[in-house]
């Protein structure tokens, strides 16, 4: 499986590809977190195979929510961001979406990650607006 390693220089993600199942991160040399787009391989990230198709997903470039869960801008807290591109679809604000989220196989993995240190959705809410 490709997979994309980012690292930060000041303020801009760099990435590179290669052929591997883990994610490393060159920068800190362990294994990290998969954001959204990694989780669910929708290419919607900057740079993605179809970023073109409907744009770069807004929890790809949010960096309010930045290192939020160990993630890259919003990429561990897609749920609060509005205007997300899951499933092919352009999702609404948080009040439209929330309960899909909810129910969602990449919240679900963030949350058995993170366990007692999921920031809860109503304090991450207060961050984005």
């Amino acid at each position: 499986m490709w997979f994309v390693v980012l690292f930060k220089i000041d303020c801009l993600y760099v990435y590179y590809e290669h052929m591997t199942d883990d994610i490393y991160d060159i920068k800190s040399g362990f294994n990290r977190k998969l954001n959204c787009w990694e989780f669910k391989k929708c290419g919607h990230e900057l740079g993605g195979e179809r970023a073109f198709e409907l744009g770069v997903c807004p929890a790809a470039t949010d960096v309010h929510m930045d290192g939020v869960h160990d993630g890259i801008n919003a990429g561990r807290a897609c749920w609060v961001i509005g205007g997300t591109m899951c499933d092919d679809n352009i999702h609404g604000a948080f009040a439209e979406k929330y309960k899909k989220c909810g129910q969602c196989d990449f919240y679900e993995y963030v949350k058995s990650e993170e366990k007692e240190g999921l920031i809860p959705t109503m304090n991450l809410l207060k961050i984005v607006t």
